[in-house]
């Protein structure tokens, strides 16, 4: 099912006295969103994202803006006749009923043509559990779970009545690390055999450019860049959204552009057609390279055996954080009795921004 957003604007009154202007929790939002494809939205706490998911499934109403399901247009629609399916982040999995209960529920409330018979929710209910591999748990109480089976509980009762769109407000919130990885493979498998148009809530980017084929990167309600994962990473719109994606995060220097050049103290690290001002420049881990002929020398700190990686860290009277980070690859010999270290760099990941608007300027 494709869903599209059309200007999808909510404002919300403000409930302070000095400033009683309204909080804009999502800002003109346009965006259509494939048929079958599983779409992140990402972003910082307070960025609008959980206010996108509940405008999509009806939970609120928009300020303005239209939203469709295919042609339908199900801006006014009451949630329970958008055929959506609703995971969230604290599993509410009624604790009186069992795991069978609670993932036929949704189906006890069909009326009509669309009524079942105890039967036909029995093995609605039984193929769902199997989709999520918890089928041999169906006579047990949530409280005999653990945090991970009733998260697929909760999944399994949002896939039961096979909605048109399934929406997942950061589900993976409450599990520990490990149980984290491998719910969200379990996830990104479900989506792949259903073919559901899925959206995918979180904070977490990594978790989002693991199983998207599309992120959305908002920032206070503004969507500021949409693409496939590692196209946003490698080709950044702006400086937030460089500092937000990555793991270790983007160095981050004071630099300028003179005659041309792009410049971090008097090291120049690259080329470009921009007129000459002081610029933030941003650096990938990766993209250091030790190399005694290189364009940039630091002050070398420690480095970090980190088993098939290397961490170098280091200081540079330019970069903003109180040391830059680089990662190479754990065969690359580096020189520890020196108190410095040079680098060349792959242009590729070196970015540049503009002081005042934080938008990109190319280099080469």
């Amino acid at each position: 099912m494709k869903v599209t957003l059309q200007n999808l604007t909510k404002k919300f009154p403000s409930r302070s006295k000095k400033n009683p202007s309204e909080v804009i929790a999502v800002s003109d939002f346009n965006f259509e969103i494939p048929d079958g494809k599983l779409i992140g939205l990402l972003g910082p706490s307070g960025c609008g994202k959980s206010t996108t998911l509940s405008l999509i499934c009806g939970l609120l109403k928009p300020t303005s803006g239209k939203i469709f399901f295919g042609d339908d247009d199900v801006t006014n629609l009451p949630p329970e006749n958008r055929g959506v399916g609703m995971v969230f982040q604290n599993y509410a999995l009624y604790p009186h009923l069992t795991v069978k209960q609670n993932i036929t529920f949704p189906l006890e409330n069909l009326r009509g043509k669309d009524k079942l018979t105890k039967q036909e929710m029995a093995d609605k209910a039984f193929e769902a559990a199997k989709m999520v591999q918890i089928e041999e748990l169906m006579d047990r109480k949530p409280s005999e779970l653990s945090g991970g089976q009733q998260q697929r509980v909760a999944i399994a009762r949002a896939l039961v009545k096979m909605p048109r769109v399934l929406l997942l407000d950061e589900p993976l919130s409450n599990l520990d690390a490990r149980l984290r990885l491998a719910t969200r493979e379990e996830i990104r498998r479900i989506q792949r055999e259903t073919g559901i148009t899925t959206i995918f809530v979180t904070h977490d980017q990594e978790e989002a450019m693991s199983i998207s084929d599309l992120i959305v990167v908002m920032k206070d309600g503004v969507v500021q860049q949409i693409g496939k994962p590692q196209e946003v990473y490698n080709d950044p719109c702006n400086l937030f959204v460089a500092k937000f994606l990555g793991t270790p995060p983007v160095n981050v220097f004071e630099g300028r552009i003179e005659s041309g050049k792009l410049m971090i103290g008097s090291s120049v690290i690259a080329e470009t057609d921009s007129e000459d001002k002081a610029v933030t420049v941003a650096i990938r881990p990766e993209a250091f390279m030790p190399d005694d002929n290189g364009c940039l020398e630091c002050e070398l700190e420690r480095v970090e055996v980190m088993g098939r990686d290397i961490s170098i860290l280091a200081k540079h009277e330019e970069c903003i954080s109180s040391a830059l980070r680089a990662i190479i690859r754990a065969e690359t010999e580096v020189d520890t009795e020196k108190s410095t270290v040079r680098f060349s760099l792959n242009k590729r990941k070196v970015y540049a921004f503009d002081k005042e608007s934080e938008e990109r300027i190319e280099v080469r």
